[in-house]
Protein backbone atom coordinates (compact mmCIF):
# COMPACT_ATOMS: atom_id res chain seq x y z
CA UNK A 1 0.00 0.00 0.00
CA UNK A 2 2.76 2.89 0.55
CA UNK A 3 4.41 2.00 -2.34
CA UNK A 4 1.08 2.38 -4.08
CA UNK A 5 0.33 5.45 -2.05
CA UNK A 6 4.02 6.81 -3.24
CA UNK A 7 3.91 6.55 -6.99
CA UNK A 8 0.21 7.98 -6.71
CA UNK A 9 1.64 11.10 -4.86
CA UNK A 10 4.58 11.27 -7.83
CA UNK A 11 1.96 11.22 -9.89
CA UNK A 12 0.19 13.86 -8.30
CA UNK A 13 2.84 16.53 -8.58
CA UNK A 14 3.60 15.78 -12.10
CA UNK A 15 -0.34 16.24 -12.85
CA UNK A 16 0.06 19.75 -10.75
CA UNK A 17 3.16 20.89 -13.28
CA UNK A 18 0.53 20.11 -16.04
CA UNK A 19 -2.33 22.32 -14.31
CA UNK A 20 0.30 25.13 -13.52
CA UNK A 21 1.56 24.95 -17.13
CA UNK A 22 -1.95 25.37 -18.51
CA UNK A 23 -2.85 28.09 -15.74
CA UNK A 24 -0.05 29.81 -17.10
CA UNK A 25 -1.07 29.38 -20.82
CA UNK A 26 -4.61 30.78 -20.82
CA UNK A 27 -2.57 34.21 -19.36
CA UNK A 28 0.21 33.29 -22.30
CA UNK A 29 -2.62 33.38 -25.07
CA UNK A 30 -3.81 36.56 -23.54
CA UNK A 31 -0.48 37.88 -23.89
CA UNK A 32 0.17 36.72 -27.34
CA UNK A 33 -3.16 38.37 -28.66
CA UNK A 34 -1.35 41.93 -27.19
CA UNK A 35 1.93 41.52 -28.70
CA UNK A 36 0.02 40.30 -32.05
CA UNK A 37 -1.68 43.89 -31.48
CA UNK A 38 1.33 45.52 -31.10
CA UNK A 39 2.99 43.89 -33.58
CA UNK A 40 0.50 44.73 -36.69
CA UNK A 41 0.79 48.35 -35.33
CA UNK A 42 4.58 48.18 -35.52
CA UNK A 43 4.49 49.35 -32.20
CA UNK A 44 5.43 46.66 -30.53
CA UNK A 45 7.19 44.63 -32.98
CA UNK A 46 9.93 44.19 -30.60
CA UNK A 47 7.96 42.50 -27.97
CA UNK A 48 7.68 39.40 -30.55
CA UNK A 49 11.12 37.41 -30.52
CA UNK A 50 10.89 37.97 -26.81
CA UNK A 51 7.24 36.53 -26.25
CA UNK A 52 8.80 33.70 -28.53
CA UNK A 53 11.44 32.75 -26.25
CA UNK A 54 9.38 32.73 -23.20
CA UNK A 55 6.86 30.19 -24.86
CA UNK A 56 10.55 27.69 -25.25
CA UNK A 57 11.24 28.01 -21.78
CA UNK A 58 7.67 26.89 -20.97
CA UNK A 59 8.10 24.31 -23.76
CA UNK A 60 11.28 23.66 -22.30
CA UNK A 61 9.95 23.68 -18.46
CA UNK A 62 7.63 21.01 -19.81
CA UNK A 63 9.87 18.90 -21.76
CA UNK A 64 12.05 18.29 -18.70
CA UNK A 65 8.88 17.56 -16.54
CA UNK A 66 7.90 15.06 -19.09
CA UNK A 67 11.37 13.74 -19.28
CA UNK A 68 12.13 13.16 -15.23
CA UNK A 69 8.54 11.59 -15.54
CA UNK A 70 9.10 8.90 -18.40
CA UNK A 71 12.85 8.58 -18.48
CA UNK A 72 12.93 10.14 -22.07
CA UNK A 73 14.22 13.22 -23.21
CA UNK A 74 12.31 15.37 -25.58
CA UNK A 75 14.63 16.75 -28.20
CA UNK A 76 14.44 20.30 -29.29
CA UNK A 77 14.95 21.79 -32.71
CA UNK A 78 14.89 25.42 -32.57
CA UNK A 79 16.31 28.36 -35.17
CA UNK A 80 18.55 31.03 -33.04
CA UNK A 81 16.82 34.12 -32.58
CA UNK A 82 19.30 36.64 -33.05
CA UNK A 83 20.45 39.50 -35.45
CA UNK A 84 18.42 42.79 -36.21
CA UNK A 85 15.04 43.17 -35.06
CA UNK A 86 14.16 42.09 -38.64
CA UNK A 87 16.16 39.27 -38.74
CA UNK A 88 14.59 38.12 -35.17
CA UNK A 89 11.45 38.87 -36.35
CA UNK A 90 11.70 36.45 -39.59
CA UNK A 91 13.16 33.91 -37.35
CA UNK A 92 10.54 33.93 -34.50
CA UNK A 93 7.61 33.62 -36.96
CA UNK A 94 9.22 30.92 -39.35
CA UNK A 95 10.91 28.89 -36.86
CA UNK A 96 8.55 25.55 -37.30
CA UNK A 97 9.52 24.94 -33.23
CA UNK A 98 7.55 28.17 -32.63
CA UNK A 99 4.57 26.46 -34.77
CA UNK A 100 4.78 23.02 -32.63
CA UNK A 101 5.43 25.28 -29.30
CA UNK A 102 2.01 26.69 -29.96
CA UNK A 103 -0.09 24.26 -30.95
CA UNK A 104 1.30 22.53 -27.80
CA UNK A 105 0.08 25.94 -25.85
CA UNK A 106 -3.34 25.37 -27.17
CA UNK A 107 -3.95 21.94 -26.49
CA UNK A 108 -2.46 22.29 -22.92
CA UNK A 109 -5.22 24.72 -22.10
CA UNK A 110 -7.69 21.68 -22.41
CA UNK A 111 -5.98 18.37 -21.16
CA UNK A 112 -3.78 20.42 -18.77
CA UNK A 113 -7.03 20.04 -16.49
CA UNK A 114 -6.38 16.16 -16.47
CA UNK A 115 -4.57 16.84 -13.47
CA UNK A 116 -7.79 18.07 -11.43
CA UNK A 117 -9.19 14.24 -11.68
CA UNK A 118 -6.23 13.17 -9.02
CA UNK A 119 -8.33 15.13 -6.33
CA UNK A 120 -11.45 13.21 -7.00
CA UNK A 121 -9.21 9.87 -7.35
CA UNK A 122 -7.67 10.62 -4.20
CA UNK A 123 -10.96 10.49 -1.87
CA UNK A 124 -12.16 7.33 -3.69
CA UNK A 125 -8.48 5.84 -3.86
CA UNK A 126 -8.00 6.18 -0.03
CA UNK A 127 -11.14 4.83 0.79
CA UNK A 128 -11.68 1.86 -1.61
CA UNK A 129 -7.90 1.11 -1.92
CA UNK A 130 -7.49 1.29 1.63
CA UNK A 131 -9.89 -1.35 2.25
CA UNK A 132 -9.14 -3.19 -0.76
CA UNK A 133 -5.49 -3.56 -0.66
CA UNK A 134 -4.38 -2.89 2.77
CA UNK A 135 -7.49 -4.95 4.32
CA UNK A 136 -7.82 -7.79 1.63
CA UNK A 137 -4.13 -7.77 0.12
CA UNK A 138 -5.53 -7.35 -3.39
CA UNK A 139 -4.01 -5.03 -6.01
CA UNK A 140 -4.72 -1.36 -5.73
CA UNK A 141 -7.72 -0.16 -8.67
CA UNK A 142 -8.12 3.56 -8.34
CA UNK A 143 -4.98 5.04 -6.93
CA UNK A 144 -3.22 3.85 -9.94
CA UNK A 145 -5.21 5.31 -12.36
CA UNK A 146 -3.38 8.70 -11.15
CA UNK A 147 -0.23 7.36 -12.57
CA UNK A 148 -2.37 6.35 -15.74
CA UNK A 149 -3.61 10.03 -16.32
CA UNK A 150 0.26 11.34 -15.58
CA UNK A 151 1.20 9.18 -18.27
CA UNK A 152 -1.40 10.19 -20.27
CA UNK A 153 -0.33 13.74 -20.18
CA UNK A 154 2.96 13.22 -20.74
CA UNK A 155 1.94 11.17 -24.02
CA UNK A 156 0.31 14.00 -25.58
CA UNK A 157 2.78 16.31 -24.43
CA UNK A 158 5.22 14.08 -26.20
CA UNK A 159 3.67 13.84 -29.16
CA UNK A 160 2.98 17.52 -29.55
CA UNK A 161 6.61 18.75 -28.53
CA UNK A 162 8.55 16.72 -30.34
CA UNK A 163 10.58 18.20 -33.33
CA UNK A 164 8.50 17.87 -36.56
CA UNK A 165 10.72 16.60 -39.59
CA UNK A 166 10.35 19.93 -41.28
CA UNK A 167 12.17 21.31 -38.02
CA UNK A 168 14.57 18.24 -37.77
CA UNK A 169 15.64 19.29 -41.79
CA UNK A 170 16.02 22.77 -40.46
CA UNK A 171 18.45 21.99 -37.71
CA UNK A 172 20.19 19.69 -39.78
CA UNK A 173 20.78 21.85 -42.45
CA UNK A 174 22.31 24.55 -39.98
CA UNK A 175 24.73 21.70 -38.48
CA UNK A 176 25.70 20.46 -41.47
CA UNK A 177 26.40 24.10 -42.90
CA UNK A 178 28.31 24.93 -39.52
CA UNK A 179 30.42 21.36 -39.58
CA UNK A 180 30.88 22.09 -43.80
CA UNK A 181 32.78 25.14 -42.48
CA UNK A 182 34.81 23.66 -39.81
CA UNK A 183 35.94 20.91 -42.07
CA UNK A 184 36.92 23.92 -44.56
CA UNK A 185 38.90 25.68 -42.06
CA UNK A 186 40.47 22.34 -40.90
CA UNK A 187 41.06 21.86 -44.33
CA UNK A 188 43.18 25.07 -45.12
CA UNK A 189 44.64 24.86 -41.99
CA UNK A 190 45.86 21.10 -42.98
CA UNK A 191 47.07 22.81 -46.07
CA UNK A 192 49.05 26.13 -44.62
CA UNK A 193 50.86 23.14 -42.65
CA UNK A 194 51.69 21.06 -45.28
CA UNK A 195 53.37 24.06 -47.03
CA UNK A 196 54.65 25.47 -44.01
CA UNK A 197 56.80 22.07 -43.36
CA UNK A 198 57.93 21.80 -46.88
CA UNK A 199 59.01 25.42 -47.21
CA UNK A 200 60.70 25.20 -43.82
CA UNK A 201 61.79 21.85 -44.00
CA UNK A 202 62.38 20.05 -47.35
CA UNK A 203 62.91 23.29 -49.66
CA UNK A 204 65.20 24.50 -47.35
CA UNK A 205 67.57 20.85 -47.55
CA UNK A 206 66.66 20.77 -50.87
CA UNK A 207 68.28 24.11 -51.87
CA UNK A 208 71.14 23.30 -49.62
CA UNK A 209 71.73 20.23 -51.66
CA UNK A 210 71.94 22.11 -54.84
CA UNK A 211 74.50 24.62 -53.89
CA UNK A 212 76.59 21.36 -52.64
CA UNK A 213 76.66 19.89 -55.73
CA UNK A 214 77.14 22.78 -57.51
CA UNK A 215 79.97 23.63 -55.11
CA UNK A 216 81.16 20.14 -56.07
CA UNK A 217 81.10 20.39 -59.61
CA UNK A 218 83.27 23.25 -59.16
CA UNK A 219 85.88 21.84 -56.66
CA UNK A 220 86.14 18.65 -58.69
CA UNK A 221 89.17 19.51 -61.52
CA UNK A 222 90.87 21.30 -58.52
CA UNK A 223 90.38 19.69 -55.15
CA UNK A 224 88.97 16.46 -55.95
CA UNK A 225 89.03 15.29 -52.14
CA UNK A 226 87.18 19.09 -51.08
CA UNK A 227 84.48 17.69 -54.19
CA UNK A 228 83.98 14.30 -52.56
CA UNK A 229 83.36 16.04 -48.85
CA UNK A 230 80.59 18.19 -50.53
CA UNK A 231 79.14 15.12 -51.97
CA UNK A 232 79.18 13.41 -48.94
CA UNK A 233 77.81 16.42 -47.48
CA UNK A 234 75.31 16.28 -50.21
CA UNK A 235 74.04 12.67 -49.82
CA UNK A 236 73.50 13.35 -46.37
CA UNK A 237 71.05 16.46 -47.43
CA UNK A 238 69.26 14.02 -49.91
CA UNK A 239 68.85 11.65 -46.86
CA UNK A 240 67.75 14.65 -45.16
CA UNK A 241 65.13 15.70 -47.05
CA UNK A 242 63.85 12.40 -47.96
CA UNK A 243 63.19 11.99 -44.08
CA UNK A 244 61.64 15.48 -44.32
CA UNK A 245 58.97 14.09 -46.85
CA UNK A 246 58.27 10.68 -45.40
CA UNK A 247 57.19 13.24 -42.33
CA UNK A 248 54.79 15.60 -44.62
CA UNK A 249 53.12 12.09 -46.46
CA UNK A 250 52.38 10.83 -42.61
CA UNK A 251 50.89 14.14 -41.37
CA UNK A 252 48.77 13.71 -44.69
CA UNK A 253 47.93 9.94 -44.62
CA UNK A 254 50.24 7.75 -42.30
CA UNK A 255 51.40 4.89 -44.62
CA UNK A 256 50.77 2.27 -41.10
CA UNK A 257 47.28 2.84 -41.69
CA UNK A 258 47.55 0.72 -45.30
CA UNK A 259 50.30 -1.38 -43.86
CA UNK A 260 48.42 -2.69 -40.61
CA UNK A 261 45.52 -0.90 -40.13
CA UNK A 262 43.89 1.22 -37.35
CA UNK A 263 44.79 -1.01 -34.44
CA UNK A 264 48.56 -1.52 -35.76
CA UNK A 265 49.10 2.27 -36.04
CA UNK A 266 47.42 2.94 -32.84
CA UNK A 267 49.73 0.36 -31.25
CA UNK A 268 52.99 1.68 -32.84
CA UNK A 269 51.55 5.13 -31.73
CA UNK A 270 51.24 4.25 -28.01
CA UNK A 271 55.02 2.23 -28.11
CA UNK A 272 56.73 5.38 -29.37
CA UNK A 273 55.03 8.20 -27.77
CA UNK A 274 56.03 9.97 -24.54
CA UNK A 275 53.89 7.69 -22.43
CA UNK A 276 53.47 4.47 -20.94
CA UNK A 277 50.08 4.21 -23.15
CA UNK A 278 48.38 0.23 -23.03
CA UNK A 279 45.64 -0.54 -26.10
CA UNK A 280 42.60 -2.15 -26.17
CA UNK A 281 40.92 -3.43 -29.34
CA UNK A 282 37.45 -4.49 -29.26
CA UNK A 283 35.73 -6.06 -32.86
CA UNK A 284 38.69 -4.43 -35.10
CA UNK A 285 41.11 -5.94 -37.03
CA UNK A 286 43.70 -6.59 -34.65
CA UNK A 287 47.01 -8.37 -36.03
CA UNK A 288 48.80 -7.90 -33.20
CA UNK A 289 46.18 -9.94 -31.58
CA UNK A 290 46.93 -12.97 -33.73
CA UNK A 291 48.06 -12.87 -37.34
CA UNK A 292 43.99 -12.93 -38.68
CA UNK A 293 42.09 -10.64 -39.81
CA UNK A 294 39.89 -10.21 -36.34
CA UNK A 295 36.97 -7.91 -36.74
CA UNK A 296 36.14 -5.85 -40.32
CA UNK A 297 38.61 -2.30 -40.98
CA UNK A 298 36.35 0.99 -40.84
CA UNK A 299 36.70 2.51 -43.74
CA UNK A 300 39.87 4.76 -44.80
CA UNK A 301 38.34 8.26 -43.82
CA UNK A 302 37.29 6.82 -40.43
CA UNK A 303 40.94 5.49 -39.87
CA UNK A 304 41.95 8.40 -40.32
CA UNK A 305 40.40 10.61 -37.93
CA UNK A 306 40.76 8.03 -35.33
CA UNK A 307 44.05 7.66 -36.21
CA UNK A 308 45.13 11.15 -35.73
CA UNK A 309 42.64 12.20 -32.67
CA UNK A 310 44.73 9.01 -30.96
CA UNK A 311 47.87 10.99 -31.98
CA UNK A 312 47.20 14.38 -30.91
CA UNK A 313 45.62 13.10 -27.70
CA UNK A 314 48.79 10.93 -26.97
CA UNK A 315 50.84 14.34 -27.99
CA UNK A 316 48.78 16.29 -25.41
CA UNK A 317 49.29 13.86 -22.82
CA UNK A 318 52.71 13.68 -23.06
CA UNK A 319 53.42 17.59 -23.36
CA UNK A 320 50.62 19.04 -21.26
CA UNK A 321 48.99 17.02 -18.56
CA UNK A 322 52.45 15.67 -17.22
CA UNK A 323 50.71 12.03 -17.56
CA UNK A 324 53.14 9.15 -17.20
CA UNK A 325 50.48 6.59 -18.05
CA UNK A 326 47.48 6.74 -20.55
CA UNK A 327 45.03 4.40 -22.54
CA UNK A 328 43.20 3.94 -25.40
CA UNK A 329 40.07 2.23 -26.41
CA UNK A 330 39.45 0.93 -29.98
CA UNK A 331 35.65 -0.24 -29.91
CA UNK A 332 33.46 -1.22 -32.72
CA UNK A 333 30.04 -0.25 -32.42
CA UNK A 334 26.89 -1.41 -34.84
CA UNK A 335 27.23 1.84 -36.69
CA UNK A 336 30.41 3.13 -35.45
CA UNK A 337 33.23 3.04 -33.89
CA UNK A 338 34.26 4.13 -30.37
CA UNK A 339 37.88 5.73 -29.60
CA UNK A 340 38.02 6.86 -25.95
CA UNK A 341 41.65 8.10 -24.90
CA UNK A 342 42.25 8.42 -20.58
CA UNK A 343 45.34 10.06 -18.87
CA UNK A 344 46.23 10.18 -15.75
CA UNK A 345 47.54 13.93 -15.74
CA UNK A 346 46.67 17.33 -13.99
CA UNK A 347 43.43 17.74 -15.83
CA UNK A 348 41.86 21.26 -17.04
CA UNK A 349 42.15 20.43 -20.69
CA UNK A 350 40.66 23.65 -22.52
CA UNK A 351 39.53 23.99 -26.34
CA UNK A 352 40.88 28.04 -26.19
CA UNK A 353 44.40 26.47 -24.78
CA UNK A 354 46.09 26.14 -27.93
CA UNK A 355 46.34 21.89 -26.90
CA UNK A 356 44.81 20.97 -30.40
CA UNK A 357 40.66 19.97 -28.92
CA UNK A 358 39.35 22.26 -31.35
CA UNK A 359 41.47 20.54 -34.51
CA UNK A 360 40.20 16.70 -33.28
CA UNK A 361 36.59 18.29 -32.89
CA UNK A 362 37.14 19.56 -36.50
CA UNK A 363 37.99 16.89 -38.05
CA UNK A 364 35.60 14.21 -36.55
CA UNK A 365 32.63 16.84 -37.09
CA UNK A 366 33.40 16.33 -40.82
CA UNK A 367 32.58 12.78 -40.64
CA UNK A 368 29.38 14.27 -38.31
CA UNK A 369 30.74 12.14 -35.48
CA UNK A 370 31.01 13.40 -31.92
CA UNK A 371 33.61 14.18 -29.29
CA UNK A 372 33.20 14.55 -25.57
CA UNK A 373 35.64 16.08 -23.29
CA UNK A 374 35.85 15.29 -19.93
CA UNK A 375 39.10 17.27 -18.26
CA UNK A 376 38.08 18.12 -14.38
CA UNK A 377 40.99 19.67 -12.83
CA UNK A 378 43.57 17.37 -10.95
CA UNK A 379 42.64 14.98 -13.42
CA UNK A 380 41.88 12.54 -15.43
CA UNK A 381 41.42 13.52 -18.75
CA UNK A 382 39.19 11.46 -20.77
CA UNK A 383 38.86 12.19 -24.60
CA UNK A 384 35.62 10.05 -26.42
CA UNK A 385 34.95 10.13 -30.14
CA UNK A 386 32.44 8.16 -31.58
CA UNK A 387 32.16 7.99 -35.64
CA UNK A 388 29.38 6.63 -37.87
CA UNK A 389 30.37 4.58 -40.13
CA UNK A 390 29.02 1.11 -42.20
CA UNK A 391 30.93 -2.04 -41.76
Amino acid sequence: MRNTVRQAARATVQLAGAVVLAFFSIIFITVLLITAVGTLAVVGAGLLPETVLLIRRMAGAKRRAVAAWTGREIPEAYLPIEGPLRERLRTAVRDPGTHADLRWMVACYGYGCLGFLAVPLWLVGLLVDGVWQGLLRREAVVLPLISRVADLDAAWSTALLKPSPKARLVERVEELTETRAGAIAAHGAELRRIERDLHDGTQARLVALSMRIGLAKRAYERDPEAARKLLDDAQDQAEEALTELRHVVRGIHPPILTDRGLAGAVRALAASGGVDATVRVDGLEDRHAGGADDGPRPPAAVEAAAYFVVAEALTNAAKHSGAERASVQLVRLPAGLRVVVRDEGRGGADEAGGSGLLGMRRRVAALDGTLLVTSPAGGPTVIEVELPCVW
